[in-house]
Formats: C-alpha cells, sequence, structure tokens
C-alpha cells in the first residue's frame, strides 16, 4: 500500500496494510476499544479511500441485516433506554473529508480536548515531547511529538502498538508512514523510527504494553542524546 497521493515512493508495511483492514472491519461493526474508535475515525478523516472502503463494509453489513429474521419487540421502553444509553461511535455519515482540517481531525479533537496547538507538551528525551491521555480498555493513548530528522531509540514492543501519523512522517526497517497513515508493531518488530526531515512529526500512540529498549549502549546513547 502506497502512499502515491503524498507523493512517497515507499509505503506502510504488509503487516500495517493488513491491520488497517481489520480496523476498518471491527470499526464498521462497532466492536474497537474507545480510543481505537476515535483513531480509526481520525484516520478516516484523513483518508478518502478508506472512508470509501468502509461504505461499502456497510452497504454489504446493511444487506446482510436485511437477510436476517426479525425478532419480536418485547420492551420498547428497553430497547429505548438502551439506544439513549449508550455510546455507540458516530456513523460514517458525520465523518467529513480532512482535507480543510487542522493538524488534529475533528474526532481527536473532541477526543482529548485539544488542537496540536494546546497540547501541554511534556519534554521527555532532547527532540522528543509527549501527552498522556488516558487509558481505556487496557489501552494507553498518548500523543508523540518528535523533531524533524530525530531518531528514537531503538526498542521493541511488550504487546501492540499502532500509531497515527498526524504531521509529518516517520520511517523504520519496515516502511514509510506520513500523515493519515497507521502503523501496526507487536513483540515480534524491533525498529528504530526516525522522522522525517523537514516537519515536526506528531502522532497519536495506542499501546497494549511498555515499549522495550534494544540496541546496544553506544546506540543507545546516540539515540537518546545524539540527535
Amino acid at each position: 500500500m502506497k502512499n502515491e497521493s503524498e507523493g512517497q515512493s515507499i509505503g506502510i508495511s504488509e503487516k500495517s496494510a493488513d491491520m488497517l483492514d481489520t480496523l476498518l472491519s471491527h470499526y464498521v461493526s462497532g466492536s474497537l476499544p474507545v480510543p481505537v474508535n476515535t483513531m480509526v475515525e481520525a484516520h478516516l478523516e484523513m483518508r478518502d479511500d478508506s472512508r470509501t472502503l468502509v461504505r461499502g463494509m456497510e452497504a454489504v453489513a446493511g444487506v446482510q441485516m436485511e437477510n436476517i429474521e426479525s425478532a419480536p419487540l418485547l420492551s420498547r421502553k428497553k430497547m429505548f433506554d438502551q439506544i439513549v444509553g449508550s455510546d455507540a461511535p458516530a456513523p460514517l455519515a458525520e465523518i467529513s473529508s480532512g482535507r480543510n482540517c487542522s493538524i488534529f481531525p475533528k474526532s481527536l479533537q473532541n477526543f482529548t480536548g485539544f488542537t496540536a496547538e494546546d497540547v501541554p507538551w511534556r519534554t521527555k528525551l532532547p527532540g522528543f515531547k509527549e501527552f498522556s491521555i488516558g487509558e481505556w480498555d487496557g489501552c494507553e493513548a498518548e500523543l508523540l511529538w518528535i523533531r524533524a530528522g530525530r531518531a528514537m531509540p531503538a526498542h521493541t514492543h511488550g504487546g501492540s502498538e499502532l500509531t497515527l501519523v498526524l504531521s509529518g512522517g516517520f520511517s523504520d526497517v519496515d516502511g514509510h508512514y506520513v500523515r493519515g497513515d497507521i502503523a501496526a508493531a507487536d513483540e515480534s518488530d524491533d525498529h528504530r523510527p526516525i522522522a522525517d526531515p523537514g516537519e515536526t512529526c506528531i502522532c497519536l500512540a495506542i499501546t497494549t504494553a511498555p515499549l522495550k529498549l534494544t540496541g546496544s549502549m553506544t546506540q543507545l546513547f546516540s539515540d537518546i542524546f545524539g540527535r
């Protein structure tokens, strides 16, 4: 899956492309954890092709629902109470194109309460800041700010990680990711992401376990202090 519309010759990894298909299908079924659902909504605001794919999935799901034999409504009041008391994701019709949106798509602004200019960043390393949004359903969500050209320390994962690029881009051994891309990583990945030159890289990251630093002490020292 290449970012030809962004003028990039290197696309996202096969793992990330497969994960995106899985995320979109679970989004349609309404089964994603809260922060991941927000990530997918933000992705859909930025990517026409994914919105088209989701509309197709929803159309197929609608046909399948029409073919399911209806069951008697035992309690109209009970069903009404369940509907108005639910936190169902917004329908796709309410997710518009993100061509004119700011760095943070509207769904992310609603979720965090911030625009990119308002985030109370906390410096973690030279050229690297973060802001913890919180934890839901076993998923830790945070915003990342990475200086252009900055290499992150080499690491692997104790669980799964999803990263949505909001501004700039980054690359690792598996691929190159730009605005709107979702990168997927897990315990099988040992990588060293590097922000693209020329523009600050801002991302939304969701993890299910802490990162684990890897590499030699010399490389680690260089990654932490040398870039």
